[in-house]
């Protein structure tokens, strides 16, 4: 008798959203289908499923240990959100070669269903990172006599909800600073600024307003703008790594000596980014809104507003629901929405930095294209290099304190 081939061997995800792309949240519904086509008939012991979640960080650092003598340091770290397995056909023993007990899989196409729920508790959100990843995924394992097991592994992507709509993330953020430049006994007048946004928590594809207030009173042209920046926190071994990148930005006009400028209500658009995740130990993806004053040769005027950004977007009050499967239906109508026109091209994060902080990271540019649906967007971002980031210690050494402390004095023109 001549055995079969197996043509084809896919995992496929009972989708429920227009986009046709497979994305959950903490206390869903995972179904889908195991999918084997076969030449002939097969004889298979077992048909096994395991659906798996991990959040993993990794990274190098090279450590001197004296006098032409190095060694490379690793630091990983694991947390695990899903574990599930299961068995479509067969049993759980299939390590001899036995011909008893096989199951008969026919020529043409077969669809073995499966199902799983996700854990009640909180799950990190999909993400794709310089130095660490959240990913989930189901994997299919065929196991035949004297043949060696055939795999197959699909992943989906898992959203953890963060509704804006709560008292914490609609609350105004506000903030005010001055600087006064000085030469040597010469002091010129104060640059002053005050920013405030009406709240904390936003969503993809909103708008900042940003009302703000610009008064220059020294001697040099200065120029107000605003970044919108995301900062990737990664864990291992109680040392920390971050990576910072530029999502947008925007630039006010140039305000020479004794002007003022005023932004009522100035718009800064977020881009289709991933949302914020809070609750893991090991990664953490923070936003923030920096506004901030240009001076040439000089450290700049900063401040530094942060930000939420979720999932279910702002509602008015008196329309929400508690209910899970309400918000699930309304982040979906939300990530299969029409993105806004692109933003103009940001620029480089080193181009709002000093001189000292600029020769201590290092900044690389990468720009991904703003179009397509959000779903369409979330994907392409988790499996290409981030954007313009640049790495921050956040330990740093004595050093580079000494020259933070140094920052507040006043620079030479």
């Amino acid at each position: 008798m001549v055995l079969g081939k197996v043509k084809s061997f896919t995992v496929t995800y009972d989708c429920l959203n227009d986009s046709n792309v497979p994305v959950f949240a903490s206390g869903d519904s995972v179904s889908g289908r195991v999918i084997i086509e076969v030449t002939g008939e097969i004889r298979v012991k077992s048909l096994k499923i395991q659906a798996k979640g991990f959040a993993k960080v990794r990274w190098t650092e090279s450590r001197n240990a004296g006098s032409n003598t190095a060694y490379t340091q690793n630091y990983t770290e694991e947390v695990e959100y899903l574990n599930h397995r299961d068995i479509l056909i067969g049993h759980e023993r299939d390590e001899d070669n036995s011909e008893e007990g096989l199951t008969a899989i026919h020529s043409g196409r077969h669809e073995y269903a499966f199902s799983l729920e996700l854990p009640q508790t909180p799950l990190a959100t999909s993400l794709e990172g310089k130095h660490g990843s959240v990913r989930y995924w189901v994997k299919a394992e065929l196991h035949r006599p004297w043949f060696l097991p055939m795999k197959t592994k699909k992943e989906f992507t898992v959203f953890e909800h963060i509704d804006i709509n709560t008292p914490l993330l609609l609350s105004p953020q506000a903030g005010t600073k001055d600087k006064t430049l000085c030469c040597w006994f010469c002091t010129s007048g104060p640059i002053s600024l005050s920013a405030k946004i009406e709240r904390k928590g936003y969503t993809p594809g909103e708008s900042i307003q940003i009302f703000a207030e610009i008064e220059n009173c020294s001697s040099r042209m200065v120029v107000p703008k605003a970044a919108i920046y995301q900062t990737q926190t990664f864990k291992a071994k109680g040392k920390l790594k971050e990576v910072k990148q530029l999502v947008a930005n925007l630039r006010g006009e140039s305000l020479s000596s004794g002007k003022t400028e005023t932004w009522s209500g100035k718009m800064l658009k977020i881009p289709p980014v991933s949302p914020s995740i809070l609750n893991c130990s090991i990664i953490r993806v923070e936003y923030s809104l920096m506004v901030y004053v240009d001076i040439p040769g000089a450290m700049n005027l900063s401040l530094n507003l942060p930000l939420i950004i979720g999932t279910i977007p702002l509602h008015p009050v008196g329309s929400r629901t508690s209910s899970v499967s309400s918000q699930c239906s309304m982040t979906m109508s939300w990530l299969g929405m029409a993105l806004p026109e692109r933003p103009e091209a940001p620029p480089s994060y080193a181009e709002i930095m000093t001189e000292e902080q600029r020769r201590s990271l290092e900044v690389t540019s990468a720009r991904d294209e703003l179009e397509g649906s959000l779903f369409a967007y979330i994907q392409e971002f988790r499996f290409q290099p981030p954007p313009l980031y640049s790495e921050v210690d956040p330990n740093p050494d004595q050093a580079s304190r000494t020259e933070e402390r140094r920052s507040d004095t006043c620079p030479s023109r």
